[in-house]
C-alpha cells in the first residue's frame, strides 16, 4: 500500500469510496473539474485493492458502506504505516454529533455533510492537500539534512576510492530507500581499456543489491555505456526510464537516476540508483542522490590523492602536503555546510567543553560569538537553561548512545513564543564509546502554530454548529421558566401565599430559579461568543466576588452531598477587566467538573491569589479537588471540544472548551496540575488592571 511521494493541490490523486453510483459520479466530476485525478470505488475491499495497486494523495470516504463500514476502513488505514499520514475526509448524509465523534475517534481528518453542491468538500480537500504538502516538504528537508550530515561524517574517514564508493553506495541505499544503489569511480574516463582487462582496470565499483549486500563487481554495470556518458562531462543528473539505456544490468527495476561525481569540471564517476516503481523516485530522492554525489566527488578526489601519495614514495612529501591541504579544504567545506544548515548546532566533548559552534548559534538576540565559546564549559555558556536538566540529557546521550529529541519553548525579546525541536546526537570518533554529543536546534514555530491554528479552527467550527442548535432549543424553554418564576414572585409579593419562613424560602428559591435561568441564557450566548471569537464587554471585576458567588450557587444546588466546599479569598486582590458573568461561568464549570471527579466525596477548594510583580501582575483563581485525577496521556486533550471521559449522557465535552475560550478571550491563561488518585488543580491567570479605577489601559 503506497502513498504518492508528491502532493499538489492542483494535480492530486483522490480516492473516492462511495457505494451510491450517482453520488460517486458526481464527486468524480467535481474533483476532475478542479484538475484532480480520481479513483472511484464502491466498497472497502475495492478501495484497499486500489491503494495496493497505485496509491493516492487523499481519501474521501462515505461513512456507510456495504460490508466493512467507512469508519472501520478509516481505522484500518490509520493502523498501517504506509497510510497513517494519508488525509481522510468522512462523508455522511446526516449531520449528527455521534457520527462526527465516531469519525474523528476513528482517525478521520475532517467530516463533511453531503449537500447539493460539492463546494465545501472541494475547499476542505484543497486545504488538507496543502497541509499534507507542507508536512511532506518538512519531512523531506529533515531527511536531507540528516542524510547530508551522516554521509559527511562517514566520508571524513574514507581514505581510499574503494572505501569512498562503498560508503556512498551504502549510505544512499539506506537514505534514499532504493532498490539498488551503486557508486562508480573511473580513473580513465574517456579512455579505452587495454586488451584482456574486460574494461575493469582503474575502476572502483560498489553495488548494494535488494538484500542490502555489497558487491564490488564491475560486471553488474554496462561500463562502456557509462564511460560514454561520463566522457561528455555531464553537468547535470539524468533520469532514465528506457531499459535500453540503463547502466545497471538488472531486469527488475523500472527507473534509474544517475548523478555524475564532478570535481573541478571533470566527471570522476557516477552515483546510480534504481527503483522498482517510478513513483518511488521523487524529487526528495533525486535531491538526496545529487547531494551525496557532490560530497562523494570531493571525497573521491581526496582519496585518489591520498592513494597516489602512498604509492609514489618519491613524491610522498608533496602528496602528503597536497592531501593535508585537500583535507583542510574538506574541513572548511564541511564547516561551511554546517554553517549553512538552517539549524542551531553545537557539539561538546565528554568534559562538557564546546568543540563546535555554528553560525546560527552566533545570530539572534541570544547569540554568542564562536571565539567566545570554543573550549569553554557548556554550562558556563548557556546559563539561562536549567543545568540539572541539560546535564541529565547530555549524560543520557553519552551513556545510551541514543538520539535524544526534546521539544522546547523560548520567549523572544518581543514577547512572542518560539518552539524548538532539540536533538542531541551521539558521535563516536574512535571505538564504541560516545566521544561527543552534537546538539541541533530546529525552529518549528511555524509548524506548531499551523497545527494549533488548524486545531483551533476545527474546535470553533464544531462549537459553532452546536451553538446554533443549543440557542434555538434551549432559549425558548428558559424564557418560559423565567416568566413563570417572575409570576410566582409577583404572587409572593402580593401575599397570595401569606407570610412565614416557608414563604421566605420560596422567595429565595424563585430568585435562584430566575437567576439560574438567566445564567443558562448567558451560557448559550457564551457558546456563540466562543465559536465566533467575539470580544467581551470589558468592565472592572473582582475575582474574589466571582468565586464567592459561584460557591454560593454551588451550595444551593446541593450537588454532591459528601463534598466539602472550602473558599480561600485574598483580601487585597487587584481588579481585572472582563465580563463578570462569563468569568463566573468559567469558575462554575471548573467547580462542577471537580465535583464530578469526586464521586466518593472529598474537598472542593476555591481560592484567589496574586502572582508576579508590578510589571506583570496576574490574578489567579485556583479550583482544586481531591478526586481521581487526570491521566497524563489525555491531559493535553481535555480542552478540546467534545472530548470527555464521563459516561454517555453525563457530559458533552464542551465545558472545558467553553472555559478555555472565555479565559483566552479575556487575555488570560488556563492550566492544570494533576496526579492520578490524588486530585487536580486548575489555575486561571488573568492580567491585573493597572488603572486603579478599573478602566482598560489606553
Amino acid at each position: 500500500m503506497t502513498v504518492s511521494s508528491h502532493v499538489s493541490e492542483k494535480a492530486a490523486t483522490v480516492l473516492v469510496v462511495e457505494d451510491d453510483e450517482r453520488v460517486r459520479a458526481g464527486l468524480r466530476r467535481a474533483f476532475e473539474s478542479e484538475g484532480h485525478r480520481v479513483l472511484a470505488c464502491g466498497d472497502a475491499a475495492e478501495a484497499l485493492r486500489e491503494l495496493h495497486r497505485e496509491g493516492c494523495d487523499l481519501v474521501v470516504l462515505d461513512v456507510e458502506l456495504p460490508g466493512v463500514s467507512g469508519l472501520a476502513l478509516c481505522r484500518l488505514l490509520r493502523a498501517q504505516a504506509a497510510t497513517r499520514r494519508l488525509p481522510i475526509i468522512i462523508l455522511s448524509s446526516h449531520d449528527r454529533e455521534e457520527y462526527k465523534v465516531e469519525a474523528f475517534a476513528a482517525g478521520a481528518d475532517d467530516f463533511v455533510v453531503k449537500g447539493p453542491t460539492a463546494r465545501e468538500l472541494l475547499t476542505r480537500v484543497g486545504a488538507h492537500l496543502q497541509s499534507a504538502e507542507r508536512e511532506r516538504l518538512l519531512r523531506g528537508s529533515n531527511r536531507e539534512l540528516s542524510f547530508i550530515a551522516d554521509l559527511g561524517r562517514g566520508l571524513l574517514h574514507a581514505l581510499s576510492p574503494a572505501e569512498v564508493v562503498r560508503r556512498v553506495a551504502g549510505a544512499t541505499f539506506e537514505g534514499a530507500d532504493t532498490a539498488l544503489s551503486a557508486a562508480v569511480l573511473i580513473r580513465d574516463v574517456g579512455g579505452k581499456p587495454r586488451a584482456g582487462q574486460a574494461g575493469q582496470e582503474g575502476v572502483n565499483v560498489c553495488v548494494f543489491d535488494r538484500e542490502g549486500s555489497a558487491e564490488e563487481d564491475a560486471s553488474l554495470f554496462h561500463l562502456e555505456r557509462l564511460r560514454a556518458w561520463l566522457a561528455t562531462s555531464p553537468s547535470a543528473s539524468k533520469r532514465i526510464e528506457d531499459s535500453a539505456q540503463f547502466f545497471l544490468k538488472d531486469e527488475m527495476h523500472l527507473v534509474e537516476f544517475a548523478s555524475p561525481l564532478r570535481f573541478e569540471g571533470r566527471a570522476l564517476g557516477a552515483l546510480v540508483v534504481a527503483y522498482d516503481r517510478r513513483a518511488a523516485c521523487g524529487e526528495t530522492e533525486e535531491r538526496l542522490v545529487e547531494a551525496a554525489a557532490q560530497q562523494a566527488a570531493l571525497a573521491a578526489r581526496i582519496s585518489t590523492l591520498y592513494e597516489a601519495a602512498r604509492s609514489a614514495s618519491v613524491h610522498l612529501a608533496r602528496e602528503v602536503e597536497r592531501r593535508t591541504a585537500e583535507a583542510e579544504s574538506q574541513r572548511r567545506f564541511t564547516e561551511a555546510i554546517i554553517d549553512s544548515l538552517p539549524v542551531s548546532l553545537y557539539a561538546i566533548d565528554r568534559d562538557y567543553r564546546v568543540v563546535a559552534w555554528n553560525r546560527n548559534r552566533e545570530l539572534g538576540g541570544q547569540g554568542i560569538p564562536r571565539r567566545d565559546v570554543l573550549g569553554r564549559n557548556i554550562f558556563e555558556v548557556l546559563k539561562r537553561q536549567p543545568r540539572e536538566q541539560m546535564e541529565r540529557e547530555f549524560n543520557s546521550a553519552f551513556r545510551t548512545g541514543d538520539i535524544q529529541r526534546i521539544e522546547q519553548e523560548s520567549r523572544a525579546r518581543d514577547g512572542s513564543t518560539r518552539h524548538w525541536l532539540v536533538s542531541k546526537v551521539p558521535m563516536r570518533i574512535e571505538g564504541k564509546e560516545v566521544s561527543h554529543v552534537i546538539t541541533v536546534g530546529e525552529d518549528i514555530t511555524a509548524r506548531v502554530q499551523a497545527n494549533r491554528a488548524v486545531a483551533r479552527t476545527e474546535r470553533l467550527a464544531a462549537v459553532g454548529r452546536l451553538a446554533a442548535g443549543v440557542v434555538h432549543e434551549i432559549n425558548n424553554p428558559l424564557a418560559t421558566i423565567s416568566a413563570c418564576a417572575e409570576a410566582l414572585e409577583s404572587r409572593v409579593e402580593e401575599g397570595v401565599y401569606g407570610e412565614g419562613p416557608d414563604v421566605e424560602d420560596l422567595r429565595e428559591y424563585l430568585q435562584l430559579i430566575r437567576g439560574e435561568a438567566f445564567r443558562c441564557k448567558q451560557i448559550t450566548n457564551g457558546l456563540l461568543d466562543f465559536s465566533r471569537a467575539r470580544a467581551v464587554e470589558p468592565a472592572p471585576v473582582n475575582l474574589s466576588e466571582v468565586v464567592e458567588s459561584a460557591a454560593r450557587l454551588l451550595a444551593h444546588q446541593k450537588r454532591g452531598a459528601s463534598i466539602k466546599i472550602e473558599v480561600e479569598l485574598s483580601n487585597e486582590l487587584p481588579l481585572v477587566s472582563g465580563d463578570m458573568g462569563q468569568l463566573q461561568q468559567a469558575v462554575i464549570i471548573l467547580a462542577e467538573n471537580a465535583i464530578d471527579a469526586m464521586s466518593r466525596g472529598g474537598t472542593l477548594t476555591m481560592r484567589t491569589l496574586v502572582e508576579g510583580d508590578e510589571e506583570s501582575e496576574a490574578v489567579v483563581v485556583e479550583v482544586s479537588d481531591t478526586g481521581q485525577g487526570i491521566p497524563a496521556e489525555i491531559r493535553e486533550r481535555i480542552f478540546d471540544p467534545f472530548f470527555t471521559t464521563k459516561e454517555v449522557g453525563r457530559g458533552t465535552g464542551l465545558g472545558l472548551a467553553v472555559c478555555y475560550g472565555i479565559v483566552t478571550e479575556h487575555g488570560g491563561r488556563i492550566g492544570v496540575e494533576s496526579a492520578v488518585g490524588r486530585g487536580s488543580t486548575f489555575r486561571i491567570l488573568l492580567p491585573a488592571t493597572k488603572n486603579p479605577d478599573g478602566d482598560l489601559p489606553s
